[in-house]
């Protein structure tokens, strides 16, 4: 797969996702990336994504201000 921006090749790597959601922090550390050498831009596959949204959902129901989540494989 290429990079979007650049057209490098994504290589397999883990990372670390951050968002803010009504001024809750989420971390969500470990996460299966697509990572650009050239640029550095960050993509995930449709089934990371979803996983990914779904983690925030919960983090987000669960805290108030700061959540940092390991993702696992299962």
């Amino acid at each position: 797969m290429s990079c979007f921006y650049c057209k490098s090749e994504l290589r397999e790597q883990l990372t670390n996702f951050m968002t803010e959601v009504d001024h809750c922090f989420i971390i969500v550390k470990n996460v299966p990336s697509l990572v650009c050498p050239q640029c550095g831009e960050v993509s995930y596959t449709d089934k990371v994504a979803e996983r990914l949204e779904n983690m925030v959902k919960a983090a987000r129901q669960a805290v108030s201000e700061v959540a940092i989540i390991t993702y696992s494989a299962a």
